[in-house]
């Protein structure tokens, strides 16, 4: 896939690692599209960032949670690019919580937001993605792979991501391809490390934690790759993994 001038979706494009993707897309000469769900003021900020440097980028508010909130947002996105190439399923609620603490509530909204958001975009999207035979690329975890007794919630949702993952790539096949990254530790500049991270780094082979610029990298990689390439969970995390 030539790499510019593509219409690419980012959901939760607004913090993190979705606004780090969000940017390097941009660099990219992509057109960037990002939802939020109250982080208007990130949104705006985002946008206005892309812009700034001649890019081009719009966000719309979006509940990945509920289809009808989708199917507007997408109403949107045909009515403004016509076309997408690249659907990245970023949006996610993650949580510290001991297993026992874990409530009925926070139970529904991670699995709602992690696995039945991807689900709905991605059904909504396929339309689109196989006319321009494009590519999804979601957002899993280390924590899809590894039991994080204070992450119980979030790791069941992202294990359930990497095997949906799975089952889009055979269902879309062979015109659209579907991979997934899965971070393992990732800091972001400007914030003190926390005495968890500081001794993931010393467990961690490479001797230190995932930046955004790691993550991002292989977003890029599963974006630009052939498109035989599908049905893939690639982990980076340093090695953490393997420990």
């Amino acid at each position: 896939m030539a790499w510019n001038g593509k219409v690419v979706l980012i959901t939760g494009g607004t913090k993190r690692v979705g606004r780090a993707i969000a940017l390097s897309q941009a660099q990219h000469g992509n057109k960037v599209a990002i939802t939020y769900r109250t982080s208007v003021a990130a949104a705006i900020k985002v946008v206005n960032e892309i812009k700034a440097t001649g890019g081009h980028a719009v966000a719309y508010p979006c509940d990945v949670q509920k289809l009808s909130s989708v199917k507007r947002m997408f109403a949107r996105l045909k009515k403004d690019f016509k076309r997408l190439d690249v659907l990245i399923n970023n949006a996610a609620v993650y949580q510290t919580v001991e297993f026992e603490k874990i409530t009925p509530r926070q139970w529904e909204d991670t699995l709602l937001t992690n696995v039945r958001g991807p689900y709905l975009v991605a059904q909504s999207a396929v339309g689109l993605l196989r006319t321009s035979k494009g590519r999804i690329i979601n957002l899993g975890s280390l924590g899809g792979i590894k039991p994080w007794t204070t992450h119980a919630h979030y790791c069941a949702s992202k294990a359930a991501l990497h095997m949906l993952t799975l089952a889009m790539a055979k269902a879309y096949a062979p015109v659209v391809a579907v991979n997934c990254v899965a971070p393992g530790m990732v800091e972001f500049g400007g914030k003190k490390s926390s005495a968890m991270s500081k001794r993931l780094a010393k467990k961690t082979p490479m001797q230190r934690n995932g930046t955004a610029e790691d993550v991002v990298s292989a977003v890029e990689y599963f974006a630009t790759c052939p498109q035989f390439i599908t049905g893939q969970v690639l982990t980076v995390d340093g090695g953490l993994g393997l420990i």
